[in-house]
């Protein structure tokens, strides 16, 4: 086992937890949040695992100490006895009116926030509008961690105020600002890489798109939980999805924006599959969507993030994910070269990506110094998804382990990302 785990033979690994230990294929899946296929393909050798998210999820869930599989120790290694003490608080002095004094609940809370807001306005809402598109712009420049709770409790306090809102132009508004504000929530927790969270927050903006009637905004959701799934090594669901969010665009009038986007999210699927054929497909969709786009104004402002740098960056990705690195290098530069310095989250995830096209290249010193990059863009950033995929990428260093340019991008590894 020792010996599985160093090497990351997984198909092993699975095939002594169901001999040794009698864990069947049907519970490893179970704990390890796969398809049985999927572990059966693994055990027989047909299909390795080399995602991060989903290696951790294997360590955690047969639980495997994280240094057996080359991981930082998991939280559930960690003794009890290293966490501080909890001092309890002082006893707070009597009151004489105890049920007039006690702490309100969230009843209490919610009807309080009501009656101290007044009636939702339009003006409300425009400034609603306002703080979504601020939080957007942490995101792309912290990553999305540190605003969760900013995003869940402004959730939170609009969906409230839905129940007080006649039926009508104003709650239908509101509904969809909800919806956005769930979306966010989701994306916020996908890239904390926690995905069970983030699926529940994006069937509720899921939900609340499909309430208003918003097609194309109903389809950018179902194309976020396609993306989630390819990041989770659901491929085949991921597809589906993709394909799902285009049927339903299809039904309303949908900016040419929105479609591009869209294809895009379908390539990554079929990238993430190997599927060449497929993948080339969606991104010739993608780009002849783009070329034929209304102005961004025109288009849902949600959309708007979907520039012409990104639609190059992303197929320079998708194209990696397919192992055509030279031209994904040439694109993903270009895309790094045209974004602005601001956007520190795209940037630093980008750069990782230039690491890895030109790792497989065999450009072994450009790839470390890409990855440094990469690395010292994260000091500013609060994104678990890209501090994964630097750990992944490190990862495939292992067989260069001795060379001078690894060995100092190690010791940067330690220090950052510890």
């Amino acid at each position: 086992m020792q010996k599985a785990c160093r090497e990351r033979d997984f198909g092993l690994i699975f095939r002594l937890a169901k001999a040794r230990a009698g864990i069947y294929p049907s519970r490893i899946a179970s704990l390890c949040g796969m398809t049985p296929s999927r572990v059966g393909e693994i055990m027989s050798g047909q299909r390795r695992l080399a995602h991060i998210d989903v290696i951790e999820r294997v360590a955690d869930g047969l639980r495997i100490p994280g240094a057996m599989l080359g991981l930082a120790h998991r939280p559930w290694e960690l003794p009890h006895s290293t966490a501080a003490p909890v001092r309890e608080a002082d006893p707070a002095p009597p009151v004489s009116t105890p049920a007039a004094r006690r702490a309100p609940d969230r009843a209490d809370l919610d009807d309080l926030l009501t009656a101290v807001e007044g009636p939702v306005t339009r003006s409300s809402l425009v400034a609603m509008q306002s703080s979504i598109e601020d939080y957007w712009r942490r995101d792309d420049q912290h990553g999305g961690a540190s605003l969760r709770p900013a995003v869940v409790g402004h959730l939170r306090y609009v969906t409230s105020r839905l129940a007080h809102v006649p039926a009508g132009p104003l709650a239908d508004d509101l509904r969809a600002l909800a919806a956005e504000l769930a979306r966010m929530a989701g994306w916020a927790y996908f890239d904390a890489r926690q995905y069970s969270t983030a699926r529940t927050y994006f069937r509720q903006a899921l939900d609340l798109a499909r309430e208003t009637g918003d097609a194309s905004f109903t389809a950018n959701v179902l194309s976020c939980l396609s993306l989630q799934a390819t990041y989770e090594n659901r491929e085949t669901e991921a597809v589906a999805l993709a394909s799902a969010a285009q049927d339903v665009a299809r039904r309303g009038t949908t900016s040419r924006l929105v479609v591009s986007m869209l294809a895009m999210r379908e390539a990554f699927a079929h990238a993430a599959l190997r599927d060449a054929a497929a993948c080339h497909d969606a991104l010739r969709r993608a780009n002849d969507a783009f070329a034929a786009a209304e102005p961004p104004t025109e288009a849902p402002a949600w959309v708007r993030y979907f520039d012409e740098t990104k639609l190059i960056v992303d197929t320079g990705i998708a194209l990696g994910q397919l192992g055509e690195a030279s031209r994904a290098e040439s694109l993903i530069t270009e895309g790094l070269r045209r974004e602005r310095v601001d956007q520190q989250r795209g940037r630093a995830f980008h750069t990782v990506w230039l690491a890895d096209v030109q790792l497989q290249q065999g450009k072994l010193d450009a790839a470390v110094v890409s990855a440094t990059a990469a690395l010292d863009l994260t000091a500013t950033l609060d994104s678990p998804r890209v501090a994964g995929h630097l750990r992944e990428f490190h990862t495939r260093l292992a067989p260069f382990a001795r060379e001078p340019a690894v060995l100092g991008f190690e010791e940067r590894m330690r220090s950052a990302l510890a």
